[in-house]
């Protein structure tokens, strides 16, 4: 159980970087709000209605918060920037300059970060493009032109107004960063995909009360629901640790080393990267076919559709796939091998160097695969119970993934600081990776 809340409100530094935290999110949300101008909100709504779910545009509004629905200033999201981010960070590891610049300490680390901001304008500028384009040829199921009055200066418009969201949510990500608490953008991504849930939590009672859903299948709804979040928080939490032994060193008159620790490796390192990319390769089938027109292409797109079985079983594949690649890229066994060699540390029973890294790499391939076959069930099987049950509440494994792993971040922090002024931590029995009492 949850103690020493009250303890929150009594450290100065904790209280201030919460309140300012909770401000930046409501600036967020207020800015999902505001529509962009020229754009007939009614027609867009109905439109979406219909045509929202199964698609790749259902997928990037739980992102955005319901912004791109609205089509609000903020219809673009966080996401240019996330996919930047993303992008700079592949580059790192194939393109020797940006190699030479990361190891260069932080004035490397500042021009990569100034290339991301450079590379977000570019995708976002693409991205606003595209949504322009696409709301000034969009009609509602009735007829009624969701743009009345489409043309450049409409395009130009949006394109600005979008942009200008996604450089303020980045600015507002980083001050949130600096001056708040958890990482800013994983917290703005975390309040879009909370957006929804309230209204889909009560279309589910509504459902319950006009007899839409029986009683025993809300009840095991909500059973899955929570097994499936605690699933997530244990696999998320769990780490194979290799034991790392450093060798004593002599350094003028004092002895450095020593000690044993341990190399934690996670299993689910990827995080939710593979599910997102996954996703985006699967809807692509069903996009162009909605926007072609053609019903050749639609029939094809057809059995891409969630719920079909060559859909879960490509679905399935790719999150494994996108699990080992992305995993392969972000952690590097040679670096960790010439790390620890270069700090005289080794692993019991291991030569240090290539042996090493064929080590670290070996153990990492065992523990990557039942966590990326886990998480592909996470996201393949709650669609089928929503299915099943008739439920409005979505639960698949993106929008968990993200919800459990920056609460589990925010409340490491928050016991951070608990710690810190010698109070106990917020739990009273367990712990977070990563937490010390």
């Amino acid at each position: 159980m949850l103690r020493n809340l009250d303890a929150i409100p009594k450290i100065g530094e904790l209280r201030n970087k919460i309140l300012f935290t909770l401000a930046m999110i409501a600036v967020y949300r207020v800015g999902t709000h505001i529509p962009l101008p020229g754009v007939d909100g009614s027609a867009l709504a109905e439109f979406f209605r219909q045509n929202l779910s199964g698609t790749i545009f259902g997928l990037y509004d739980i992102f955005v918060g319901g912004a791109l629905q609205r089509a609000a200033i903020f219809g673009a999201g966080i996401m240019p920037y996330i996919s930047a981010s993303i992008v700079m960070q592949l580059l790192t590891t194939t393109w020797p300059y940006l190699e030479r610049l990361h190891r260069e300490g932080e004035h490397g680390r500042r021009l990569i970060t100034q290339y991301t901001r450079y590379l977000t304008v570019l995708i976002a500028g693409i991205q606003a493009f595209g949504i322009s384009i696409f709301l000034s040829n969009l009609r509602s199921p009735s007829g009624a032109a969701v743009v009345p009055n489409p043309g450049p200066g409409f395009i130009f418009q949006t394109v600005v107004s979008l942009v200008a969201g996604t450089l303020f949510l980045m600015w507002i990500g980083e001050q949130m960063t600096e001056r708040g608490i958890g990482n800013g953008i994983s917290v703005l991504i975390f309040a879009g995909t909370l957006d929804s849930v309230p209204y889909e939590f009560f279309n589910t009672i509504n459902l319950l009360k006009t007899g839409g859903i029986s009683p025993l299948a809300f009840l095991f709804l909500i059973v899955i629901i929570v097994l499936t979040v605690a699933a997530v928080v244990l696999v998320t939490e769990s780490q194979r640790r290799i034991p790392i032994q450093y060798a004593k060193r002599v350094v003028g008159r004092k002895i450095y080393g020593g000690q044993s620790t341990y190399l934690p490796l996670t299993v689910n390192t990827a995080g939710v990267i593979p599910i997102i990319f996954a996703q985006t390769i699967l809807m692509a089938p069903s996009n162009v076919a909605f926007f072609s027109g053609s019903e050749a292409l639609q029939n094809i797109a057809s059995k891409f559709r969630p719920g079909s079985l060559v859909y879960d079983m490509l679905f399935g594949g790719l999150i494994i796939f996108f699990a080992y690649y992305y995993t392969a890229i972000v952690m590097n066994p040679k670096e960790l091998a010439d790390n620890l060699q270069r700090y005289s540390g080794f692993i019991p029973g291991v030569r240090p160097g290539q042996k090493t890294a064929d080590f670290i790499d070996r153990v990492m391939a065992r523990i990557l695969l039942p966590g990326a076959i886990f998480f592909a069930i996470i996201a393949i099987v709650p669609y089928h119970i929503m299915k099943w049950t008739n439920a409005q509440i979505y639960f698949g494994g993106t929008r968990i993934l993200i919800i459990v792993g920056v609460a589990l971040e925010l409340m490491q922090q928050i016991n951070a600081h608990l710690i810190m002024r010698q109070y106990e931590g917020l739990l009273k029995k367990g712990r977070i990776r990563g937490w010390r009492g």
